[in-house]
């Protein structure tokens, strides 16, 4: 179980505190809408580039944006 931190996402099965850092650019790989992020625990860099696709509900009002104009 996760729990939420103003640092973070303390994991305590494993006994860390997760951060990311993401620069928030949208990409399309063909199949999937996702944004990379570097992962760290306890402060450490563990991931680095991990694709996080974004949620349905987000792609879905983009798609909305997109066919507006």
């Amino acid at each position: 179980m996760s729990t939420s931190t103003p640092d973070g996402n303390l994991i305590r099965e494993i006994g860390v505190i997760e951060t990311t850092q993401s620069d928030n650019i949208l990409r399309w790989d063909g199949e999937e809408l996702y944004v990379e992020q570097d992962i760290y625990h306890n402060g450490q860099l563990v991931h680095r580039k991990y694709k996080r696709r974004v949620t349905r509900s987000v792609a879905q009002a983009l798609a909305t944006l997109l066919h507006q104009h």
